[in-house]
């Protein structure tokens, strides 16, 4: 495997389900490190540092609370002690690789990604690769699931305890890419906001290749760089089965390669997550080991 430039990655399990509305994600990290991912980075040649493992509190021990949003409470607690693990990684001069869990915990991992070059006069860009867009809130939301709502926190919209009073991030440097399951509430925000949706019927009809480009371009624009997150559930459930909420139509094994490795060659990619897998749900450890090799695509791993 050819050898990328060296660069110095610190990965962070953050072990939690309680932002969704299926059981098994919180082992999402467990998964990814007996599919080697850590090898695999440093075949590429990278140096890996551990910063351990966040872990909430299961949904029979925890206190699910009241109103809309359940366990909102242990959400914001993981939320901030994966924003303080992430600071942790920056300070050390390493880029974050966090592993998950649902996605409710990009609310502290992109949140902490945006503070820090925040404080140096820089703001970032977000391309969320997603089946969802991950937009709701508290009024739009079908199901209360906090896993439906992080782009829209860091977006500054929603429950005012999750988004700390402020955007992350801005909504024309945010892209969404392979979206097919959108609620209603979402689209009024998306449509209000003016954040870009890659959905499946573009994708389909102008290539990953253009879309990833033009996501790019719009991440880039003004920042210092961008926060990749990765879904797998924007794979098709064919290649990727092992996710929390499976949509029929998503992107192949190699267009999901070809938007991490265009990731990599723009050479702006700040940090990185991989979320949503459910080992529960998963033949074989597959889509674990899928998840590995689009990180390391990701960081830099190439066919020749």
């Amino acid at each position: 495997m050819p050898h990328a430039p060296h660069r110095d990655f610190a990965l962070i399990s953050v072990s939690i389900d309680l932002g969704a509305g299926r059981r098994g994600v919180d082992m999402g990290p467990s998964a990814l490190r007996i599919a080697g991912i850590q090898g695999k980075i440093e075949q590429i040649g990278h140096t890996v540092s551990e910063l351990g493992t966040i872990t909430a509190g299961g949904i029979e021990t925890t206190e699910s609370g009241e109103g809309v949003l359940p366990f909102l409470s242990e959400i914001l607690d993981v939320a901030g002690r994966t924003r303080a693990a992430v600071r942790n990684a920056l300070d050390r001069g390493c880029i974050p690789l966090i592993l998950g869990g649902d996605h409710s915990l990009s609310i502290g991992s992109v949140g902490a990604v945006a503070d820090h070059y925040r404080e140096q006069g820089e703001s970032i860009g977000v391309i969320w690769v997603d089946a969802h867009t991950d937009m709701n809130q508290p009024h739009t939301t079908p199901t209360g699931n906090i896993h439906g709502m992080p782009l829209a926190v860091l977006l500054g919209f929603g429950e005012p305890r999750l988004t700390r009073g402020r955007a992350s991030v801005r909504p024309e440097n945010v892209s969404i890419l392979g979206a097919r399951e959108l609620d209603q509430g979402e689209k009024a925000l998306i449509r209000e906001l003016g954040v870009r949706v890659f959905t499946m019927s573009e994708v389909d009809e102008r290539g990953v290749a253009t879309c990833m480009d033009e996501a790019l371009e719009r991440a880039g624009d003004g920042t210092c760089g961008f926060h990749l997150s990765l879904d797998l559930d924007a794979l098709d459930p064919a290649v990727a089965p092992g996710v929390g909420t499976p949509v029929r139509g998503g992107l192949t094994y190699r267009e999901g390669h070809l938007v991490c490795e265009k990731a990599s060659r723009s050479g702006g990619l700040l940090s990185l997550e991989v979320v949503e897998l459910n080992p529960v749900l998963d033949d074989r450890n597959q889509t674990a080991e899928l998840g590995v090799g689009l990180v390391a695509s990701a960081l830099g791993a190439t066919i020749l």
